[in-house]
């Protein structure tokens, strides 16, 4: 699926909308094959007591470092997850380095390359643990490429103190994703109880987001595409909830494809279960969902994961020809950019 021909390049957002809840919201009516033009802080009058809505409680870690290569070049790594409980072990993402290699973190953190791993990315043995309070002191918010190429172009900082912020949803509470559940980024403090006070019930889950999520889909054919594992988990309270809330035909409104993978991925012939799995389920068109009824999510990078599963619940054809209209009517895309309302 390549839909490169619409343009979007000058339309990717290098900064998040201020307030967040200034961001634009398109309304999508996928039976009526409706679109309509909203900001998202109308999104709690869209909302009311027989709604149900599920969001994705992971937060961002500091996972980015710049490391001294053992020849004194410089590298970036993304520290993916940790592979072990001493916190020497990890996952991680880098330039290409052979099996024995070695990069120096924060000057005296010296660290080992044991293994290319067949999804290409490396398992890396580091002399002292990356504990959070390590990340947090000397590790940056591992802000997409595309932002950082957005801000070039657009000749601003690269980095900024408020990103720190910004590239996290205000609900945050998990750590362990190397990337934003940027669907709830449009949420505020103030929507949230506005939601609440309408009558809403109000969940999250956790799907600590990987590479998986951003991980580019090359094959022709969908079914060919190997998603690469994420860990998510939803308690057996939030479950039953759910459960309940779907049996008295409460609409269930999940808040980004995060959420909406670790949602079908407990479910069960419609029921969803609990406890802690490694999600690797790919969604694209032509899969059943069990559980949702209406989906917040964001304008999603052409050939991603998250844009095929936006295509299978939305309909191909609908989605694209309303990404056109957001083209036309400059929608901000990505990460940073606007939303869509699914129902």
């Amino acid at each position: 699926m390549k839909f490169e021909e619409l343009k979007i390049k000058e339309l990717i957002a290098s900064s998040p909308a201020n307030p967040r809840d200034s961001s634009r919201l398109m309304l999508l009516n996928k039976q009526k094959k409706e679109i309509k033009h909203l900001r998202f802080n109308a999104i709690a009058s869209l909302i009311g007591p027989d709604d149900c809505i599920i969001l994705n409680k992971s937060k961002v870690r500091k996972a980015k470092f710049t490391a001294v290569k053992s020849t004194g070049g410089k590298c970036e790594i993304l520290l993916v997850k940790p592979l072990s409980e001493t916190l020497k072990l990890w996952n991680v993402l880098t330039r290409k380095i052979p099996e024995g290699g070695q990069v120096t973190l924060n000057g005296n953190n010296e660290a080992v390359c044991r293994k290319r791993e067949f999804d290409g990315s490396y398992t890396m043995e580091f002399k002292l643990p990356l504990t959070e309070d390590f990340l947090e002191t000397y590790g940056e918010v591992p802000l997409p490429n595309y932002i950082i190429h957005a801000r070039k172009n657009k000749k601003k900082p690269i980095k900024t103190i408020e990103d720190t912020e910004n590239y996290q949803t205000v609900y945050a509470k998990d750590t362990g994703s190397i990337a934003a559940p940027t669907a709830g980024f449009h949420f505020t403090d103030e929507i949230m109880e506005k939601i609440k006070c309408k009558g809403a019930i109000v969940l999250y889950i956790t799907l600590h987001i990987g590479w998986g999520t951003f991980k580019p889909v090359r094959s022709k054919n969908p079914q060919n595409h190997i998603m690469t594992e994420e860990e998510c988990s939803i308690d057996s309270k939030t479950a039953q909830t759910i459960n309940n809330a779907k049996k008295s035909g409460k609409r269930i409104i999940v808040v980004g494809t995060s959420s909406m993978r670790a949602l079908e991925t407990f479910a069960d012939n419609k029921i969803v279960l609990s406890g802690i799995k490694n999600a690797k389920l790919f969604i694209y068109p032509g899969y059943d969902f069990k559980i949702a009824d209406a989906f917040i999510t964001n304008f999603h990078v052409p050939n991603s994961a998250p844009l095929y599963m936006t295509m299978a619940f939305a309909g191909k054809k609908f989605l694209l020809s309303a990404y056109e209209k957001a083209i036309d009517m400059k929608y901000r895309f990505y990460s940073y950019g606007d939303s869509m309302f699914i129902t």
